[in-house]
Order: structure tokens, then sequence, then C-alpha cells
């Protein structure tokens, strides 16, 4: 099964393609992925095989500008960031179809048998950097801790980033507010159902707040547990005695499985939560008269408001930190492009205190302004510089 898909079109050499194929085969190994199968590169000839529920970004190589020109529309209708990719000395208009000039290119040196800025542009849009990669576990402390822990430490070294209670909340903070913080943050709720699972509030609001923000969940049922009926539907992996140690520990296959199902859920959770943002922002702009230009690099969304004002906007799908803004600014300055960069974002489940503390960055920081989405369309009509 397809997780993530890398297309490449346009006319890239027989060099690029190798090269493309050589460093995807290593992230694939980094992250335990199966290349050709959970990780794969898609050219033009195997566009039809686009699976469109993968994690997907694209890459165009200039060359003649009439060249697939409809899969490049078909990937703009489904929000795929596209990153074209010009030869240093070119022209970019002369070498790029006149849908993608919008989006600012990525020069390579004929000389890079690595290509790294370009891997690296790839896997960010991706969502296959470690920093990326959040899971959240839900469980009873009375009935599963021993594999709640386990599974912690088992992810964390698969190369996920990890939320336990227990583990990752420090002495002081407000418990429930940092639940929900790290909650809204995750891609993957991993949910222990046991018998008592519903028998405490907390996981009940857990549960339901997962389901309201779009997050993918994974349900591990305790052996001789039917499980709630109203959550059938949901992935789920149904332990028994055979894969469940006396300890209450998961056997190493066990373990496996979950590590892979968390896999592929992860890549729907990416894809389906930035396609609702980014598609959000679409109708927030267009509702005032602004126009939506393209995806490129980094997801970032190229924007033109009525007044002429130009934006690169970038989606965050979890919580905005200042490390995302000088990330969104660094990726920005690296275009040299004059448009606005801005960080769109969800506020649903961020702490009180950390809202107060992007609006003290966004009063203070003037290269990035920070947008939420659900009045998106009232703040930008304000816009004018």
């Amino acid at each position: 099964m397809t997780l993530y898909e890398l297309i490449f079109l346009g006319q890239p050499s027989q060099e690029q393609t190798q090269a493309l194929t050589d460093r995807f085969i290593e992230v694939a190994g980094e992250f335990g992925l199966t290349f050709g199968d959970e990780l794969k590169l898609i050219d033009a000839a195997s566009f039809v095989e686009h699976e469109p529920k993968a994690t997907a970004a694209a890459i165009y190589f200039g060359g003649d500008p009439a060249t697939h020109l409809k899969e490049l529309q078909a990937l703009q209708r489904e929000n795929i960031p596209i990153v074209p990719v010009v030869e240093e000395g070119k022209n970019p208009t002369s070498v790029l179809p006149e849908q993608i000039h919008a989006i600012n290119a990525c020069f390579f040196d004929a000389t890079d048998t690595r290509i790294d800025a370009l891997v690296a542009a790839a896997q960010e849009c991706l969502g296959l950097l470690r920093r990326q990669r959040r899971m959240f576990i839900s469980y009873r402390r009375n009935d599963s801790r021993e594999m709640a822990v386990q599974l912690h430490d088992e992810l964390s070294g698969a190369g996920f980033d990890v939320f336990l209670d227990t583990h990752d909340i420090r002495p002081g903070e407000t418990f429930q507010e940092m639940l929900w913080h790290r909650l809204a943050d995750c891609d993957v709720v991993i949910m222990i159902d046991t018998p008592d699972y519903f028998g405490s509030k907390w996981t009940k609001q857990e549960f339901g707040r997962t389901l309201a923000q779009g997050i993918q969940v994974l349900r591990l049922v305790w052996p001789g547990h039917q499980g709630t009926r109203h959550l059938s539907l949901s992935d789920t992996i149904s332990l028994t005695s055979t894969n469940v140690t006396p300890s209450n520990r998961l056997t190493p296959q066990a373990v496996e499985e979950v590590i892979d199902r968390a896999e592929r859920l992860r890549s729907r959770s990416v894809a389906s939560r930035h396609m609702s943002l980014a598609g959000a922002f679409r109708v927030e702009v267009e509702r005032i008269g602004g126009v939506v230009e393209g995806i490129g690099p980094h997801r970032a969304i190229l924007v033109t408001l009525p007044n002429g004002l130009k934006l690169q906007a970038y989606p965050a799908v979890g919580v905005p930190t200042a490390d995302l803004l000088n990330d969104v600014h660094r990726a920005a300055e690296a275009t040299g492009s004059e448009r606005l960069p801005c960080l769109v974002y969800d506020h649903t489940g961020i702490r009180p205190t950390w809202i107060a503390h992007l609006d003290w960055l966004d009063e203070r920081i003037k290269e990035v302004r920070g947008l939420r989405i659900f009045n998106a369309g009232w703040e930008l009509a304000a816009w004018d510089s």
C-alpha cells in the first residue's frame, strides 16, 4: 500500500532520475519504509497509478513548458505542493509551464550528483522529518500502563515523536491544558481500548476531541474485550493472549504490526489534514475576492489579495512554534520572493498561554505574519502591507 508518493514531471535527465531514486531508497531505509510500495516514486508514464489518499509532493523539472500540463492541473486540483526545478543560469519562465510561474523555482547545479536541496524540500513536503512524525498514546493508567510505556519507547525508536502523559508533562504544568495542547499537535492517536477505557471522563474527552480534530485513531483492543460497538469502523488491531505477555506487554511481532499500522495511518492523517487546512484557506481567500495561484515548496500557498498584496501562506498542521516561524522566514527568504510570508494554523486545543505567546510574537516579528484559519478572510481583508 502506498503511503508516500513523490511525483516527478517535466523533463528530468536520466542522472537526475537515478539520483532521486538512490536518495529516496536511503530515506525509505531511515524510516523503515518499503521503497516502491510504501514510499513510491511516480513519473508521468505511471501517473495513472497516483494514489489520491497518499501523502504526496511533486517535482517539475524544467524543459519544454508544454510538457505534462494535464498532470499539473490534476495536482493543483488536489492541493499537492509542486517544486519547480530549473538549472542554474536558465530563465524559469522559458522552461516552466505558465501555470506554475508564480511558484518560486529550486535552482540546481548540474554538477550536484546528490541534489541535496531538492531532496530536503521533498522530504519536508512529504512530512518525512522526525520532528513531523507525532504520536499520542491514549490509555487508562490502571489498565494498561505497562503497554503504554512500551509503545512510547518502541515508537520513539522507530523515528516517531511520541507523547505519553507520564513522560512528557513536566511538574508544575497545567495537566489538562497540556494534554489538549499535545493532542492538537499529533498525527495519530494510539488508543489502548481496555474494558474500562471509557470509565473516565478524560479518556472520553480525549477520544471525542481526537475525532473533532480529524486525527486518525489506531485502536488496540485488549484481549477478551469486545470493544465499544460504535468504534468498529476505526483502524483496529484485536489483541489476544498470544500477542500480549502476562506482564501486559506486546510481543515483538505485535509491536511491529503497531508500528506498521501507525505509519500507514499517519500518512493518511497528514494528507487529509493538510488538504483540509489548504482547502479552508482557499475558501477564505476566494470569499474576499483573492486568487490562489498555486502551491509550491514547503507547501507554500501563493495568494494575491484584492488589493494586490501578494502572500506566501504556509499551512501548519499542529501547534505553531517560534522555531516554525523562523523556518517559514528562512524558507521565504530563500525563494528571493517579495511576497509576504504568513503562517496559517488551526488554534483549536492550543493552550491559552501559547496563544498569547503567538500573539506576542505576531506583534513583534514583522517578517512573518500569523493567521488563524477560522477568521482568515476577516483578517486578510484588512491586510494592506
